[in-house]
């Protein structure tokens, strides 16, 4: 029997979400809903990820139950065939952060070099904490010195293991760092560990479905404490270190009377120079001139993330959502760099007025508009791409423009250094509330959306039921859109916490859900939970601490998962990764991963059981650590 197609009641959980599926319909615009539907069903040897096109004697389907077809052609199983598929899926995912890491790496060494004045540094104080944190003899050296050196020891992190370990390793528990070098999974270079795995899994070298799956762990540490970490402290230190403030989310933050500029993918690079072309007065007036009444920007997804930290730049939607901004007619022009922008945007911006604009050398898109940005000529990039926005707005069909009314308030803006500020400047507040039983745990919600699941509904009502249960929830990337719509990311959602956790925000003047980033800032979390280790003479696995993924896709998610696993956080996923051909490697993810490095995943897409579930977790940390 054929499945029943879903109505968009079914596919989102927002009023502004269902106006523009509505719109679309009407208009005939094809969505991912649509094509989600087109796809189904998927392959189901995809799916369990027994399907293998790593070399020409294929490609291979795995049947384990039959006898003729229970290994490929090179004789692979179906755990090495799932095991070299989920590792090459960490790999990437890993890569993909950690060059945006390394974007960020070329940017301060330019500026350490002099060879721009685009980019500046904007918090020195960091700059010389983090350095000095790292080894480095700051005094009596300018910041661009500083930076220079910095810049250097990074490069070193990327490269051939020069410094044998990565740098921010030196924050972690001892515990944890011994348990990693016993087990062979230290990270030694961000680059060298995502090349070891594509040597590893090409036909004929690491034929062990356990050996493989360690280094996918080793690879995604690679990312959690190198990449991704380097990303997120080079971003505060040339943009400035993120604090407490308050923006708006939804679609509402269109304005029909101004030019609108969406900056959608995931670095602040070009997002962070777009905006200060967009609030030159000059622009502005042009803009009027135009006949709007100004320029305005919003974010998308995880570039979003990263302007509404630092400048409370207003958040259109997340990944499921990027679409349906077009959709409303309004959008001027979209500007894009890199992860997570679907190629089918710009087929739909082509249906309306819109611009689509690509910036990056590495993210080409067929059709679109392509205006390179570079360290060196960024702010004359910025300039003509908004030029071409205001130049869209006076095509603009006003009778085709529907924007959803009433942007949510949210406040964001929660950096660890924000975080520590408001406990008076050490965590030991928060660890007497923990051991108090006023925050029983922390959770991360983190991550993308998925149109298998209804959009935002797992997110939203994961977050409030821990919330209940006195658990205090960080969040970022796609996360923070759905929960700021959802009214959680505000002081007075505190009211729908338990007593304890609505206690503490009160008294601090803060959300039960707390916005600390875009997806390469998950690498705050567990700077923040290895804080709290190094605080309380334990290792991370030992805290009553939880992650979560509730509507991940992504290679990246999967990294992201793996390096908070192997740090020793228990990780919840909404959906299961392509891994359960393998009856070892699916054992290993669910379970066996807890006797090797303390955590382990589980998946659930009920958001009350996966609350329940990373319930008894904390239970059981809070009672080891005598806390019950």
């Amino acid at each position: 029997m054929a499945k029943e197609a879903r109505g968009i009641d079914d596919l989102t959980m927002w009023d502004d979400a269902k106006a523009m599926l509505r719109k679309a319909e009407a208009e005939g615009i094809e969505t991912v809903w649509d094509r989600l539907e087109n796809q189904t069903p998927h392959c189901k040897f995809c799916e369990s990820g027994l399907t293998c096109q790593k070399c020409v004697m294929g490609p291979c389907r795995i049947i384990p139950t039959n006898e003729k077809k229970a290994r490929g052609v090179c004789g692979a199983d179906a755990d090495l065939t799932v095991a070299r598929n989920f590792g090459r899926f960490v790999a990437a995912g890993a890569a993909s952060h950690s060059d945006h890491g390394r974007d960020l790496v070329e940017t301060l060494a330019a500026i350490g070099a002099g060879e721009t004045t685009d980019y500046v540094i904007k918090d020195g104080d960091k700059l010389r904490r983090i350095a000095g944190e790292l080894g480095i003899d700051v005094d009596g050296k300018e910041d661009k010195a500083v930076a220079a050196e910095l810049a250097d020891l990074f490069v070193r992190d990327y490269g051939f293991g020069a410094n044998k370990k990565l740098a921010f390793l030196s924050r972690l528990p001892k515990q944890r760092l011994e348990l990693w070098d016993k087990l062979g999974i230290a990270p030694r270079g961000v680059d060298w560990e995502v090349v070891e795995m594509m040597h590893r899994t090409h036909m004929g070298v690491d034929c062990d479905a356990v050996s493989i799956c360690l280094h996918a762990a080793r690879t995604s540490l690679s990312d959690g404490w190198g990449g991704s970490m380097i990303a997120t402290e080079i971003s505060d230190i040339v943009f400035g270190t993120p604090s407490p403030g308050k923006a708006e989310v939804n679609l509402g933050v269109l304005k029909q009377d101004h030019v609108n500029i969406l900056v959608h993918g995931h670095s602040p690079i070009v997002s962070e120079m777009l905006l200060a072309s967009a609030r030159d007065p000059r622009f502005i007036q042009a803009a009027k001139s135009a006949g709007a009444e100004g320029i305005n920007v919003a974010g998308l997804c995880c570039t979003g993330n990263e302007l509404l930290m630092r400048q409370g730049v207003p958040l259109a939607g997340n990944h499921l959502m990027t679409e349906l901004t077009i959709v409303t007619g309004a959008v001027d022009m979209m500007v894009v760099d890199y992860q997570c922008i679907m190629p089918s945007l710009v087929t739909i911006a082509q249906c309306y007025h819109t611009k689509f604009v690509s910036t990056s050398n590495k993210a080409h898109f067929t059709g679109a508009e392509h205006v390179e940005f570079t360290y060196r000529n960024a702010r004359e990039k910025a300039d003509q791409v908004v030029r071409m926005a205001i130049e869209a707005f006076t095509e603009r069909d006003q009778s085709r423009v529907q924007i959803p009314e009433g942007p949510m308030s949210m406040m964001t803006g929660f950096s660890n250094e924000a975080i520590l500020g408001a406990l008076g400047g050490t965590p030991d507040p928060l660890i007497e509330a923990i051991k108090a039983g006023k925050v029983r745990g922390a959770v991360g919600i983190v991550g993308c959306n998925n149109p298998k699941l209804k959009q935002d509904y797992v997110h939203v009502n994961l977050a409030k039921e821990l919330i209940k249960r006195d658990v205090l929830v960080l969040c970022t990337g796609c996360a923070t859109s759905a929960l700021g719509k959802a009214g959680l990311l505000m002081p007075e959602a505190a009211a729908e916490a338990g007593a304890g956790l609505r206690s503490v925000c009160e008294s601090l003047g803060i959300p039960p859900v707390l916005h600390v980033g875009s997806c390469v800032d998950n690498a705050r979390i567990i700077q923040l939970c290895a804080m709290l280790a190094n605080a309380l003479g334990v290792d991370i696995s030992d805290l009553p601490v939880a992650a979560s993924a509730p509507e991940w896709y992504s290679e990246k998610a999967a990294a992201i998962g793996m390096y908070a696993v192997a740090s020793g956080i228990y990780t919840h996923l909404g959906l299961p990764p392509n891994i359960t051909g393998s009856d070892t490697v699916t054992q290993l993810a669910l379970g066996g991963l807890n006797d090797v490095v303390g955590a382990h995943f589980v998946v659930e897409s009920d958001p009350v059981k996966a609350a329940e579930l990373i319930d008894l977790r904390i239970q059981s940390k809070r009672v080891a650590l005598g806390l019950e």
